[in-house]
C-alpha cells in the first residue's frame, strides 16, 4: 500500500514542502489541510498594494507546479488535534486523518492583548479575510489606532495615510521598528512617516478600549484618549502548535527541529516555514524562528526533501542548513531591505548616507557581519548578501 503524507498548513510553508516531496520522488498520496478557504496565496501585499487598492486573493496566489496537480486539498478545516502514536491528526469538522509521514507548517496568527473595552472595531492583519474586513474602514475623515511600531504596523500605517486616514501608532518601544533595525536607523524611519503626517505614541500602552457596542476611542496609559475608528493590533505573533500538544514535542517557541527540519520523535515528522525553530549554520546554529518572507520556501524544500528520505528509510541530508534570511518592506515610496539577522547584532553602525535619506547600516556581533540594511539603497546590498553567504 502506497505511503501517505499529510502536510498542516496551507500556506506558502506547505506548497513548498509538497512540491519538494514530489521533486524528491515522493509519489505517495498528499493531503494538504489549511484552516483558510483559499489556496496558498502571497501575504506582505495584504499591509501594502492589496489593502489600498482591494483584496484579491486569485491574484494573489501562488503558481503550483505541475508535480502537485493530484495533492489534495482540505481547506476551512484547520487541525485540532494530533497522535503520533496512533497517526492521526483531527480536524475542527470531526474528520480524523491517517499519516505515514506529517509535516507541520500551520504558521502563526497575529497576538491579541487582553484589553478590557468592546470587541468590534479591532482588527488584526494575517488573512485576506482580515484585510478585506479593516479595507472597508480606511478611508478619508477616519481615524484609525495601530497598536504595534513594527513592520507590519507602519506599513499600515503608510497605507491607511495614502487612503486619507488620520493615523496613531502606539507602541512600548522608544522606536518604530526599534527590534529588528535599531534606534537610529528606526528614528529615521519615524521621521519618515511623521512627515506624512503619521502620529507617534511611543513608550505607551493601551488601558483599554472605549465605546458602546464598537470601539470609538482607546485610553492610553497616560491618560491620552486618541478617536478611533478602528483599531489594528500588531503586537507580534503566536505559534499555532494547540493541536501538536500532549506529543511530547517542545513546543516552548514554535516546533523544535534539526537542521534537515526533521521533528526528534519516533515518527517521519518535518516542520517548515514560521512555526518551525530550526538551526542555521551561517548564524551559529542557534535554534530560531524566523518570520522573514522567504524562509518559508528554504525551510520546506529541505523539510520536504528530508521526509521523502525518512519514507524511504534512509537518513535525511546531514549537511548544514544555511539559507539566507531576507525580507523588505515598502512604506510610502521608500523601501526598506535586509539580508542577514540584524535583530540579534550586539553593534550597529551606518557606513553609508543619513538615517533620514538613504543609508545603509551594518549589523554586527562577536563573530562579525550578521546582517545589513538598507533604505533605497537595494542596488547596493548584493556583495553584503555574498559576505554573508560566506560566513
Amino acid at each position: 500500500m502506497a505511503e501517505s503524507v499529510v502536510i498542516v498548513g496551507a500556506g506558502i510553508g506547505g506548497l513548498r514542502t509538497a512540491e519538494a516531496l514530489r521533486g524528491a520522488g515522493f509519489e505517495g498520496a498528499i493531503t494538504v489541510v489549511g484552516d483558510e478557504p483559499s489556496m496558498p496565496y502571497n501575504r506582505p501585499p495584504l499591509s501594502k498594494v492589496a489593502l489600498s487598492g482591494g483584496v484579491h486573493v486569485a491574484e494573489l496566489e501562488f503558481r503550483r507546479k505541475a508535480s502537485v496537480a493530484d495533492v489534495e486539498w482540505r481547506l476551512g478545516a484547520p487541525a485540532i488535534a494530533s497522535d503520533f502514536t496512533s497517526r492521526t491528526i483531527t480536524l475542527a469538522d470531526g474528520t480524523q486523518m491517517s499519516f505515514d509521514g506529517l509535516v507541520i507548517a500551520s504558521g502563526i496568527r497575529p497576538r491579541r492583548l487582553p484589553i478590557p473595552g468592546p470587541e468590534t472595531g479591532r482588527y488584526v492583519l494575517r488573512t485576506a479575510h482580515d484585510a478585506t474586513g479593516l479595507r472597508n474602514y480606511l478611508a478619508p475623515g477616519r481615524s484609525a489606532v495601530i497598536m504595534g511600531a513594527g513592520f507590519i504596523g507602519c506599513e499600515v500605517a503608510a497605507t491607511a495615510r495614502g487612503l486619507g486616514c488620520e493615523v496613531h501608532i502606539v507602541a512600548i518601544d522608544e522606536q518604530p521598528m526599534f527590534r529588528p533595525l535599531g534606534a537610529e536607523l528606526g528614528r529615521g524611519l519615524r521621521s519618515r512617516h511623521e512627515q506624512h503626517g503619521v502620529n507617534f505614541h511611543l513608550g505607551r500602552t493601551v488601558q483599554s478600549f472605549l465605546g458602546g457596542d464598537r470601539v470609538n476611542a482607546v485610553l492610553l496609559d497616560d491618560g491620552t484618549e486618541l478617536p478611533a475608528s478602528v483599531v489594528v493590533e500588531a503586537v507580534g505573533s503566536v505559534c499555532n502548535v494547540e493541536w501538536l500538544e500532549g506529543n511530547g514535542l517542545d513546543l516552548t517557541d514554535g516546533v523544535l527541529v534539526d537542521q534537515g527540519m526533521v521533528v526528534d520523535c519516533e515518527v517521519p515528522i518535518v516542520a517548515a516555514g514560521d512555526v518551525a525553530r530550526h538551526p542555521n549554520s551561517l548564524f551559529g546554529n542557534i535554534p530560531r524562528r524566523i518570520e522573514h518572507w522567504n524562509m518559508p520556501t528554504e525551510t520546506g524544500r529541505r523539510a520536504g526533501a528530508s521526509l521523502a528520505a525518512l519514507l524511504r528509510g534512509q537518513q535525511p541530508d546531514p549537511g548544514p542548513f544555511a539559507a539566507m534570511p531576507s525580507f523588505w518592506s515598502d512604506q510610502y515610496h521608500h523601501k526598506i531591505q535586509s539580508f542577514g539577522m540584524p535583530g540579534i547584532a550586539t553593534s550597529i553602525q551606518i557606513v553609508d548616507g543619513s538615517p533620514d535619506d538613504a543609508c545603509i547600516f551594518e549589523y554586527s556581533d562577536d563573530t562579525g557581519l550578521v546582517g545589513v540594511v538598507g533604505v533605497d539603497r537595494t542596488a547596493e546590498l548584493s556583495p553584503y548578501r555574498k559576505q554573508l553567504l560566506d560566513r
